[in-house]
């Protein structure tokens, strides 16, 4: 699990609590933290080096992206003394907890945390492709987690990080199960512990003292953890799919590997190192419109009905894009070795930047509740991408939710 441990930090007569360790990870000595804006707090790290022990000035950067939240999501690095190859470490305030940081005496009873990435790769990794989904609360929308992992497998995912924090028990069946066949891996994301924690992205939004349950602080935790597991990471919601548009569809066994295809072509075109960028388009959930004449719908199996969620395959007309929501709400695809730091859409601080894919190459297909509520039905434009993979999807999602007890066992395949 995350490493999300409470440090107070005392201040003369007064202790606030104001500092939240998530992670610690090794360039410098980074620990992730989420911190109280307003305070200015002289950090000190404490590490065991070589069965030695050494103090270091930590220093504090407070992400740019906090929403006018009063936390937000902060690096404390830590310098790595001359010649300490294997480090942990004890950032400690004056409290008796695994992690912490501290401005004052030093508290005795001593408990070291590993510090991760010590070991800096460039190639063989574990992982071609890792997708990080952040935050996720209350969760019932079983069916089109499925749909999702499932699509995400076709595409040549080999690693989806759930960052969890309460779903209904189908939704935690349908995850044990995913994590039982090595796809999906469950971080317990229990920042609600210690802060309130917002469920909006403003506070105007909801109410609270983090950005929507801490999602920057997860994104993070999960680009920093997979950084020298998986080739590349891919940051982005279960209701959003980056479909290649032009996908040749070699298969492999179960898996079509789309993405395989797609990123040489954008680093190529784009250069390698880059974070892609990759148009949102919105498939509202309120609209079910039959495909044009020349396109059939596959037969799906009618007992998805009464399981809960969202049928991706029933959404094929997107909204317009206009000019006011062209570039936001976009996803990426890093190399996440060439990346500092990353935010909901895009990144704060990396190696090269950017680049905008095109749309004829490579888009997100975003199923939601509607972004445009005025438009009418006829205004929508349909897409059919998904239905090119919906040969191997559809019995690929009948038997997980059969194998889950969602499906009678008699339902077709």
């Amino acid at each position: 699990m995350a490493t999300i441990l409470l440090c107070s930090m005392s201040t003369g007569s007064t202790k606030h609590s104001n500092i939240i360790l998530i992670v610690l990870f090794l360039d410098q000595v980074r620990v992730i933290a989420v911190v109280l804006r307003k305070e200015t707090v002289a950090y000190h790290c404490l590490l065991c080096c070589q069965d030695q022990l050494h103090i270091s000035d930590g220093v504090s950067s407070v992400y740019a992206h906090h929403f006018d939240f009063p936390y937000g999501t902060a690096d404390i690095m830590c310098p790595i003394p001359s010649g300490c190859e294997t480090v942990t470490i004890k950032t400690c305030d004056c409290l008796n907890i695994s992690v912490v940081l501290f401005c004052g005496l030093l508290n005795q009873n001593k408990e070291f945390v590993e510090v991760k990435n010590q070991k800096v790769k460039s190639d063989s990794f574990p992982y071609n492709f890792t997708v990080c989904l952040s935050t996720m609360f209350d969760f019932t929308n079983v069916l089109q987690l499925v749909q999702s992992l499932e699509m995400l497998q076709l595409l040549g995912v080999n690693r989806v990080v759930v960052y969890k924090t309460s779903c209904s028990p189908e939704t935690q069946r349908i995850l044990d199960y995913y994590t039982h066949k090595g796809l999906v891996e469950v971080i317990p994301w229990s920042l609600s512990k210690f802060i309130n924690v917002s469920r909006g992205w403003l506070p105007s939004h909801g109410p609270g003292d983090i950005h929507y349950l801490g999602q920057i602080p997860a994104l993070n935790d999960c680009l920093y953890r997979y950084m020298y597991q998986s080739k590349y990471v891919a940051l982005h919601d279960i209701d959003e799919l980056i479909l290649p548009q032009s996908c040749i569809m070699v298969q492999y066994k179960y898996f079509i590997y789309c993405w395989l295809e797609l990123l040489p072509q954008l680093e190529k075109k784009y250069g390698a190192d880059q974070c892609y960028m990759f148009e949102n388009n919105v498939f509202p959930i309120t609209v079910t419109l039959p495909p044009p004449t020349s396109q059939t719908l596959p037969l799906q199996n009618h007992h998805w009905q009464n399981v809960s969620g969202v049928n991706i395959l029933a959404h094929l007309y997107h909204e317009p894009i206009i000019p006011e929501t062209h570039y936001s709400n976009f996803k990426i695809i890093v190399n996440p070795r060439a990346v500092f730091r990353a935010t909901v859409h895009g990144l704060l601080k990396s190696v090269k930047g950017c680049a905008w894919v095109d749309r004829n190459i490579a888009r997100m297909y975003h199923t939601r509740d509607p972004r445009q509520p005025k438009l009418t039905p006829n205004q929508l434009i349909y897409d059919g991408r998904l239905l090119s993979y919906s040969t191997h999807l559809i019995p690929a999602v009948n038997t997980v939710l059969r194998e889950n007890g969602l499906l009678p066992e008699d339902s077709i395949q």
